[in-house]
């Protein structure tokens, strides 16, 4: 994944019940919050909460 410009941060986020991981990109201005979201889980396989674990 390349360099994000501007207001941007590349984030990690983590299964609650795995430790699998999923690495996005999130607007800092439009999203000051950390993100969480109902994501498709491999490991486990079925969807989980992920949540917003820190900057990568």
């Amino acid at each position: 994944m390349a360099k994000p410009k501007g207001g941007f941060q590349r984030v990690r986020l983590k299964s609650t019940e795995s430790p699998h991981c999923y690495y996005t990109v999130k607007n800092k201005r439009n999203t000051p919050n950390k993100m969480e979201f109902m994501k498709y889980d491999p490991v486990v396989r079925k969807h989980v909460l992920y949540k917003e674990t820190g900057k990568v």
